[in-house]
């Protein structure tokens, strides 16, 4: 019978204690010390939980604790996973997220997700900024009138995707042919994207992690990841941020996304 190396096995379980240390420091730091004697219905799977998410993916890739925690409130606002977002959003907050980036993180899903789920989102959102003494409500972001939605949403659509969206719906019975491209333009791009509060690498960032959560979209993966890398942001923290939605989203659509960004030249 073959026994094990001794240094192997000194190695890894080095390894894995400096891994646990990993998970539980990256714990402390998002939510504070973790209650060791607390009762847990489920231990094992908190464990792997703990250890996967804040011991390996919090440590692959080079994005900061504040754009995982953006990331983070973005996907689990997609999700409507309420509870741990109100957990989410006191850790973003704890590590020094502004609460208007969370805020605006979560505005912008409207167009992507619609206006329901968002009021569900951003009714959790308040009351964690409630929780820690936080005013409501924050001050206003919007830059835009009903005179100047479409031109300035034009402006901030038109280098990034061009007339794509608007040649792909041309098809469409008139008023609709017309009607949607505009409601495009207007409110997503221009009630939205001009807002201040976050930068438009972060928004096209956070954009794609959201539509990496919502799944089937293929079609708009690709036109959005060429807009992550044409504000500024490098293709490894964009897949990066693809990976960190990975705990959250399940491998297949987070590899799916992962592939249509590297794809891309």
């Amino acid at each position: 019978m073959d026994l094990p190396d001794s240094a192997d096995s000194r190695t890894e379980a080095t390894e894995a204690l400096t891994r646990r240390a990993r998970a539980e420091a990256t714990y402390e730091r998002l939510f504070g010390p973790r209650d060791r004697a607390a009762q847990e219905n489920d231990p094992e799977l908190m464990e792997i939980l703990r250890g996967f998410i804040f011991g390996d993916v919090f440590d692959t890739g080079e994005l900061d604790d504040q754009t995982r925690e953006l990331i983070t409130v973005t996907v689990l606002g997609c999700l409507q996973t309420l509870p741990q977002l109100r957990s989410h959003t006191a850790a973003a907050l704890k590590v020094g997220v502004p609460p208007v980036q969370i805020r605006e993180a979560i505005y912008q899903l409207a167009p992507f997700i619609g206006f329901p789920r968002t009021l569900n989102a951003i009714n959790t959102v308040n009351e964690a900024f409630l929780d820690r003494g936080i005013t409501l409500p924050l001050a206003d972001e919007g830059t835009v009138s009903d005179a100047d939605r479409y031109s300035r949403g034009l402006a901030e659509q038109a280098p990034l995707y061009g007339n794509e969206i608007k040649d792909n719906l041309a098809d469409l019975p008139h008023p609709f042919d017309e009607a949607l491209p505009r409601f495009l333009t207007e409110f997503c791009f221009g009630d939205f994207y001009t807002r201040g509060g976050l930068s438009l690498a972060q928004r096209e960032l956070l954009v794609l992690c959201a539509l990496a959560t919502i799944g089937d979209t293929s079609a708009q993966l690709g036109p959005h990841g060429r807009a992550c890398l044409q504000v500024g942001n490098s293709k490894a923290v964009v897949v990066a941020a693809l990976v960190h939605c990975f705990p959250y989203i399940g491998f297949p659509r987070a590899v799916a996304a992962v592939r249509a960004v590297n794809d891309l030249t």
